[in-house]
């Protein structure tokens, strides 16, 4: 799986190869022998049989099975008897007539091959399994020569011809009968077939001991976003009427859905990735192959198979990654001296025997039709297909990825690889909805249901906390290695809205901190790089970080205590009035005044003093409202510490760094008395609470001339911070450019109602008058 990886630099669709010297019309000449089987002897990964209740919640069973199937790096899942999802890539119409492209694989090649770089020399004599010309032939002065390339100086498949489902499915089968000699081998009905362990003995002949050149198609990694993905999805016209296909459709287990699931970081990627968070197709013929490899950001990754033959699988778990790369090292040194990234080229096989001999603890999995297999972070895994099938795979990134997609970014930066997300950005994202879901509102069951997938990762051996902990210190590290003239800056709230800046050098995600010189203000670098942007002085220098680092430790602080005290006192120490915009009376415009809720108390109206600066960016505006950061009113409302009085009330909106702003309400003339939250309501909710416990304190005490309770029940938290007109009014204009997109979309939406319902109305008089 991966954004946009098309193995070995081949071209997915131009330069398609339909001549007819192309496999697709040639002859099977090649003969399976079955006296040089080369089948290795590996141990099976573990088998798991879910429950019906069990399979009901994806991300929690695959937690479940961590500890037991993460030391083979591979497994498999075999679901319920009654879960049998239909697959939409049978229906007539895509069947016969949707096209899908597919690359040729020279199976004899993927071990046993020569450099590309240096002239082939024919040591041995080579059966032609097709009844054409050679595949390595000698180059004629066509276009060929023009055409040489980068790309075709490395080893890679070369794209082949267009099929549909119904056209491949007569060539696979063509071959493997063809190949296998399987009709001379039936008796009258009796079709034979190969069992799964001898078409696997041969493959490995193939690759180990090749005497045939033998060429097969695949059609890999075919984005579900284009074709289609053979899930269900809502989109599908009965959906909604059909109670069993919306199971289907919403199924965690349903390849679409999976990435995104609560408990899945991947959840907060908000593009959608071909091949990460998007499934990607994989339409197989026999001996068709996936060469070792792993995941992008060493994800975890789920396949399944929809229907035809098996798929054979190898597995080595991620704690022997390095030993099986030294290994391939050790074998191929010709191939990795050439091209030093080819594990990244999905090009290459090495047998399992080899493997085992070298010390790489290996296992095998065959995936049956309805099967699913799942591949742990850096996992190697390879295998191939025994015959016509279809796989649909897709990523997932439960919490406990974390730790193994921070070493994958640092190795990436060593390999000058691109990335394909964020890790940064996945990182802090759920730092900050655990933060917001750790004090949020605990009766809303939605939250409640997101909360319970984030049990555990939390408090001082949270493994979201250890992973935020262990990144701030790289972060630290690196900051006290740079000049001590460098200056640093805090990057505004929109920076990287809509493009993710990455190293010029090595390429190294900068969603946490980037580094530019004021004399080329468009080349970034991370702090490794800084001193190779230019040679420009170090104070001309400037660091911008997505936040402070007492601002990170604070964040570590409030998921190691559960609470976000640390958090608040961050915000507190760090609040800057200065850049605050006064807010005057003659600003507003009182004609549309209205005084606050149905409380009981018709003398309540709220003072603005600031307006505060906009912050474009998520939590800073919901649909009913804009946070300016910075922003301050004040209400006169029933004093908590004696409520026979009233007092003035100051509510603030503070900055809380990567969480979003934090709402503070205090009791004017005692700062110890002080409400603070992620949410208006919720601080003056915490009032209302302290205010009932002293009013009924103290009518226990035969205090008179209290207030009602009743007057405390309909407090609107939002108008008490000013959060109303006018006062949004006069807010609104700090946004021309409307970037708080949430509420201008509310806002536009509630005009367009009001609007149809005015029409709706003059419709109505209309008929009436002309009734009458």
């Amino acid at each position: 799986m991966g954004k946009g990886r098309h193995p070995g630099g081949g071209k997915k669709n131009d330069e398609v190869d339909d001549s007819l010297g192309s496999p697709r019309h040639r002859n099977v000449l090649g003969r399976w022998v079955p006296n040089e089987a080369c089948r290795p002897l590996v141990d099976d990964a573990p088998v798991f049989y879910p429950t019906e209740e069990e399979f009901k919640d994806t991300m929690a069973y695959i937690a479940s099975i961590r500890s037991t199937a993460e030391a083979y790096g591979i497994c498999r899942i075999v679901p319920p008897a009654s879960w049998k999802p239909p697959c939409t890539l049978k229906e007539k119409d895509v069947w016969e007539n949707v096209k899908f492209s597919t690359r040729i694989q020279y199976v004899d090649l993927l071990q046993n091959r020569e450099p590309m770089r240096k002239k082939p020399t024919r040591k041995r004599k080579r059966q032609r399994l097709f009844n054409s010309r050679r595949r390595r032939r000698a180059r004629t002065a066509s276009s060929e020569v023009n055409a040489a390339s980068k790309s075709e100086e490395n080893f890679g498949f070369k794209s082949g011809s267009d099929f549909t489902f119904a056209d491949f499915q007569d060539f696979a089968d063509e071959f493997k009968e063809s190949y296998f000699d399987v009709k001379d081998r039936s008796q009258g009905d009796n079709k034979w077939v190969p069992s799964v362990e001898e078409i696997e003995g041969e493959y490995w002949r193939i690759i180990e001991q090749p005497t045939d050149e033998v060429e097969v198609y695949y059609g890999a990694d075919l984005e579900t976003g284009v074709l289609r993905s053979g899930f269900p999805k809502a989109s599908s016209s009965s959906s909604t009427t059909d109670p069993t296909l919306h199971n289907y459709i919403t199924s965690g287990w349903n390849l679409n859905n999976l990435p995104r699931l609560p408990g899945s970081l991947l959840g907060f990627e908000e593009c959608n990735i071909s091949g990460v968070v998007v499934p990607w197709l994989y339409i197989g013929m026999c001996f068709s192959s996936f060469c070792w490899h792993v995941e992008d950001h060493h994800l975890y990754s789920l396949n399944y198979l929809h229907w035809g033959d098996q798929k054979i699988w190898y597995g080595v778990p991620g704690s022997h990654a390095t030993k099986l790369e030294n290994a391939m090292k050790k074998h191929l040194p010709d191939l990795f001296e050439e091209q030093p990234d080819l594990l990244n080229q999905l090009v290459t096989q090495l047998t399992p025997s080899v493997l085992k001999s070298e010390g790489v603890p290996i296992h095998r999995v065959v995936q049956n039709a309805g099967d699913f297999v799942l591949t742990f972070p850096r996992a190697y895994h390879a295998g191939f297909n025994c015959g016509f099938n279809c796989a649909e795979a897709v990523n997932v990134a439960p919490v406990d990825w974390l730790k193994n997609g921070q070493r994958a970014v640092e190795l990436y930066s060593s390999q000058h690889h691109k990335t394909s997300i964020s890790h940064d950005k996945l990182l802090l994202a759920a730092v900050v909805k655990t933060i917001r879901l750790m004090c949020g509102k605990s009766d809303f069951s939605k939250e409640l249901f997101e909360h319970y997938r984030w049990k555990g990762v939390t408090g001082i051996n949270g493994t979201l906390t250890r992973a935020l902990k262990a990144r701030i210190r790289l972060e630290e590290k690196r900051i006290a290695s740079l000049p001590a003239t460098v200056q640093f800056q805090k990057m505004e709230g929109d920076c990287d809205l809509n493009t993710e800046r990455e190293c010029f050098s090595c390429l190294y995600d900068l969603h946490l901190a980037a580094a530019r010189c004021s004399c080329s203000p468009d080349k970034f670098a991370c702090l490794r790089h800084v001193d190779l942007i230019c040679e420009c002085d170090p104070s001309n220098k400037m660091v911008l970080l997505r936040d402070t680092m007492d601002g990170l430790n604070a964040f570590a602080k409030a998921l190691e205590e559960e609470s976000i005290s640390a958090i608040e006192s961050q915000a507190l120490g760090t609040l800057e009035d200065s850049s605050d915009t006064c807010m005057k009376d003659e600003c507003i415009d009182h004609s549309e005044d209205s005084e606050v809720g149905s409380s009981g108390c018709d003398d309540l109206s709220v003072e603005p003093m600031k307006l505060g600066t906009i912050v474009p960016v998520k939590h800073w505006c919901n649909k009913d409202a804009i946070f300016p950061k910075g922003f301050k009113s004040r209400v006169k409302f029933f004093s908590i510490r004696n409520p026979r009085i009233r007092g003035y009330y100051t509510s603030e909106v503070l900055d809380g760094g990567i969480i979003g702003p934090l709402f503070k309400v205090s009791l004017e003339g005692h700062p110890e008395e002080r409400f603070v939250h992620i949410e208006p309501e919720e601080c003056w909710r915490k009032v209302v609470q302290r205010l009932e416990n002293e009013i009924e304190s103290q009518k226990s005490l035969g205090v008179e001339g209290l207030p009602e309770l009743q007057q405390l029940k309909d407090i609107n938290g939002l108008k008490m911070c000013g959060f109303s007109q006018p006062i949004m009014k006069a807010i609104e204009t700090l946004d021309p450019n409307r970037k708080c997109t949430e509420y201008w979309r509310n806002r536009q939406a509630m005009k367009l109602e009001v609007a149809d319902i005015e029409e709706t109305t003059l419709a109505v008089e209309s008929q009436d008058t002309s009734s009458s």
